[in-house]
């Protein structure tokens, strides 16, 4: 995948949430499953992802939050990305700055999907930068299969959590309250996102955190630039860092997400409904 990726199978949509508008790209068929773009956009990758949840029987929405959408990730581009995400009003990307305020769009977001798509709810799928948001969807009731893929926030705090105390509590409380669980994966080695962070979601959500932890000789050694020059370790498990081999550690948590979001999106009795 070192081309850009056109995104012709999805439709691309302008979405607006409380007066603010972001452009959304959809496709599929099935109850709704949102996934996240990681640094630096919506990348061939990125998209591969979302091709296999809507082929799994859903309706896959994409958000443009950041990058050129479909871009392949170079250093170049990457590099400005971060920049201009790490200081814009709609991110706390360092320690101290809380919940970003992009979440609350995004909830917004999963409660339309799940208005148009019906079913038992909404699957958020977070990667890096955005990878907690996924779990601060969860404050939105529509929301029941959070995925928290390698979360990278806050960047300056190894143990730290993009959550103010506010909404941690509020998170931990409807998790328990609506009996569900939070589905996560990182490298052994990666030092975007530690073991230490993964201790702190365990600390913070007990027994409704399934955190799972991958060697880092899974990764696959030739990602794309931008992940092999400055993010430089194993990262991005079902994304840039996935090796598509059957059998492989990384396609079988590929496999996991998908069953975890049938698990809970599909109703007993009812298989997923062909994509479109």
């Amino acid at each position: 995948m070192s081309v850009d990726d056109p995104i012709t199978d999805f439709t691309r949509r302008s979405v607006a949430v409380e007066g603010v508008e972001k452009t959304v790209y959809v496709a599929g068929a099935g109850p709704a499953v949102v996934v996240l773009p990681e640094m630096p956009g919506i990348s061939p990758d990125v998209l591969r992802l979302a091709r296999w949840v809507r082929d799994a029987g859903f309706t896959v929405h994409v958000p443009s939050l950041f990058g050129t959408d479909g871009a392949f990730p170079t250093v170049e581009g990457g590099r400005e990305v971060v920049r201009r995400a790490c200081v814009s009003a709609e991110f706390r990307a360092f320690a101290g700055g809380g919940t970003s305020p992009v979440t609350v769009w995004l909830r917004g977001l999963a409660r339309q999907a799940h208005g148009e798509c019906s079913g038992p709810g909404v699957g958020a799928i977070g990667l890096c930068f955005t990878g907690n948001f996924a779990l601060t969807m969860a404050l939105e009731p529509a929301v029941v299969a959070p995925v928290v893929n390698h979360p990278s926030l806050p960047l300056d705090d190894p143990a730290g959590l993009e959550l103010d105390a506010a909404d941690a509590r509020a998170v931990r409380e409807r998790l328990a309250r609506d009996g569900l669980t939070v589905l996560a994966y990182r490298f052994e080695g990666d030092r975007w996102c530690t073991g230490a962070r993964f201790a702190a979601y365990r600390a913070l959500l007990g027994d409704a955190f399934d955190g799972r932890v991958l060697p880092d000789a899974a990764a696959n050694p030739a990602p794309p630039p931008f992940f092999a020059e400055l993010v430089g370790t194993p990262h991005s498990v079902v994304t840039a860092h996935l090796v598509d081999e059957a059998g492989h550690p990384t396609l079988r948590a590929r496999d996991e997400i998908l069953a975890f979001l049938s698990a809970r999106l599909h109703p007993p009795g009812r298989g997923p409904r062909p994509a479109a």
